[in-house]
């Protein structure tokens, strides 16, 4: 077995064994809470340039199948785990996570003390990391992580988009047609809004107003993706154009930081970010609590308990996350528009939020 390690920015260094691709690699270390929904995790564009860290001490014993992937590739940059399945075990099973690492070219490395390293990023946050696995010295190693670029500052958006324009049919009858900006778009969106009779045509981040309205579109969805909102000016333009057009706008992470932005309000990276599948919510509209599926490092800076006047009227915060107060959803009350921070489309994840869906509908009708 080929030895592996990996350094921190702030040179706290772990030793291990490689795991998938040999080779190195580089980018922002998280870690992440769920104890299922690996491939989920790792074919989410949303972790672009990010090395993930399972806190799940067992990582690959489900394999991997060719159902449950959230694009066409795994976007992690690198993989981090404690204990390596030996053997996949399931039914759905059509190969193995290490095999299929390898296949892509992602390097990993096992073995390590994941508790350790999760203890560390809580503590100082998230920070640039390098993984090895070609022999050199952690102090070489960490020279070449700290010439990496921050996440801070970057736009990552168009690195992760569709080439060109996609449509993703209605399940059923035809009920409505919507507009999707792709900023790293998960399958499992279009897929919940097909269930609910919607027609989905996806937009490459870049696209113009004349491009999404060219569909007729009866609402328009900003999608999840990666990078700092504070870089994307193109899609905050888009977003105030189709506001200014009071088309119906649901926006989930990334899209509800772009929104946000659209609205006047500024942006901040978190110390470590919320990823995971366990994320108590609460939903000032109903008063309700829900656990959700988190991913994302940056947040809105808004009020929580005013309701601000914008451009576009007046807006609330509408959901909160428990753990921290940080604004979770933002609601427009003359507007047609809201969003999440969270991910209601989760897979794997709970489906206490998939209503979202359910209310972006209502909106359309409500509009119509």
């Amino acid at each position: 077995m080929t030895k592996a390690i990996l350094v921190l920015e702030d040179g706290r260094s772990f030793s291990g064994t490689a795991y998938g691709a040999v080779g190195e690699t580089f980018g922002e270390a998280v870690f992440t809470t769920g104890m299922t929904g690996y491939q989920e995790v790792l074919t989410d564009p949303s972790f672009h340039k990010q090395v993930v860290v399972q806190t799940a001490p067992q990582i690959g014993n489900t394999g991997v199948n060719d159902e449950d992937d959230e694009s066409d590739r795994i976007w992690v940059s690198g993989y981090v785990v404690r204990d390596p399945a030996r053997r996949p075990s399931n039914w759905r099973a059509t190969g193995d996570l290490g095999e299929r690492l390898a296949a892509e070219g992602v390097v990993g490395i096992s073995g390590i003390d994941t508790r350790a390293l999760t203890r560390h990023l809580r503590e100082r946050g998230a920070m640039r990391v390098g993984i090895s696995s070609l022999g050199i010295t952690a102090a070489e190693l960490r020279d070449r992580v700290k010439a990496q670029p921050q996440m801070l500052g970057a736009d990552l958006s168009a690195q992760v988009t569709t080439g060109e324009r996609y449509t993703v049919a209605a399940e059923g009858e035809h009920r409505y047609t919507v507009a999707a900006l792709d900023l790293g778009i998960k399958r499992n969106v279009s897929r919940r809004l097909a269930a609910r009779g919607v027609t989905t045509h996806v937009f490459p981040a870049s696209s113009s107003i004349e491009d999404l309205l060219a569909v007729s579109p009866d609402a328009v969805f900003f999608s999840p993706g990666p990078g700092d909102p504070a870089t994307a000016d193109g899609p905050v333009a888009l977003a105030r154009e189709v506001m200014r057009r009071q088309v119906p706008l649901f926006g989930i992470c990334f899209g509800s930081q772009i929104l946000g932005r659209a609205l006047g309000f500024g942006t901040y990276k978190l110390g470590y970010g919320h990823r995971g599948i366990n994320q108590p919510v609460l939903d000032k509209t109903t008063g309700k609590v829900e656990v959700t599926s988190h991913n994302h490092g940056f947040a809105v800076n808004a009020p929580l308990d005013a309701v601000v006047d914008t451009e576009f009227g007046g807006v609330e915060v509408s959901h909160v996350c428990l753990n921290d107060n940080v604004v979770e959803g933002l609601r427009g009350i003359e507007v047609p528009a809201f969003t999440v921070q969270y991910h209601p489309e989760a897979a794997a994840g709970p489906h206490d939020a998939d209503y979202l869906f359910d209310r972006f509908v209502e909106l359309v009708e409500k509009k119509g």
